[in-house]
């Protein structure tokens, strides 16, 4: 059975006039959290389930080295199980989709994807080449081409690598790559935050052919 949809609160005093979401169950949503006035119902939100998808998405697994905030590997879980990748594989220090703190952001989706965790993200990337992968790395290196305009392969399974928020993908991983691609930046930042990036970059992958 789906959820009920959510409310629209809006205060009645007409000096306040506050208007919000009803989305925590334990709260009545009666009394206005800013001025303490009585709110009276202004709507109700839509469901937030999307169409389904319109066809199986093509084989595309992540490898994500050296990952050191939880709330993006949170949010890159959100994302994976969004654009339908298949598999992550969560490399050194990236925090593991069972991290109890990964949930927060997660949202559930750390129970719906799959994922191996490895010491070593060059290593398993060499493993996955082999395997038969493309390997794809989102780097701002100086011989990356940009994602949005370069084909994408079909009939082999990609491996979609994005590395530390700081450092970049490993040089090791990088060499071993079929492709390094970026995002055009247009302001005066050089690069998206890397769950921004990896989620561009994944229905990019995944909404291929």
């Amino acid at each position: 059975m789906s959820p009920a949809p959510f409310q629209l609160r809006q205060c009645a005093n007409p000096a306040c006039r506050f208007r919000f979401p009803l989305i925590d169950p334990r709260v009545s949503g009666e009394t206005c959290p800013v001025c303490g006035g009585a709110t009276t119902l202004a709507g109700q939100y839509r469901s937030a389930a999307p169409p389904p998808w319109p066809a199986a998405p093509p084989p595309v697994e992540a490898l994500l080295d050296n990952i050191r905030s939880i709330y993006n590997v949170g949010s890159m879980l959100r994302t994976a199980d969004g654009a339908g990748l298949r598999h992550l594989h969560v490399c050194g220090i990236t925090p593991p989709p069972n991290h109890p703190k990964v949930a927060k952001t997660a949202l559930g989706a750390e129970q719906a994807v799959g994922w191996t965790r490895y010491n070593n993200g060059l290593d398993t990337a060499v493993a996955l080449q082999r395997r038969g992968f493309v390997l794809w790395a989102l780097e701002g290196a100086p011989d990356a081409e940009p994602l949005l305009e370069t084909a994408v392969p079909s009939g082999r399974p990609v491996l979609l690598i994005v590395g530390n928020e700081i450092a970049g993908v490993d040089p090791g991983i990088l060499a071993l790559c079929d492709k390094v691609l970026y995002i055009p930046m247009q302001g005066v930042k050089e690069s998206l935050n890397v769950a921004s990036a990896f989620a561009i970059a994944a229905y990019h992958l995944t909404r291929r052919g």
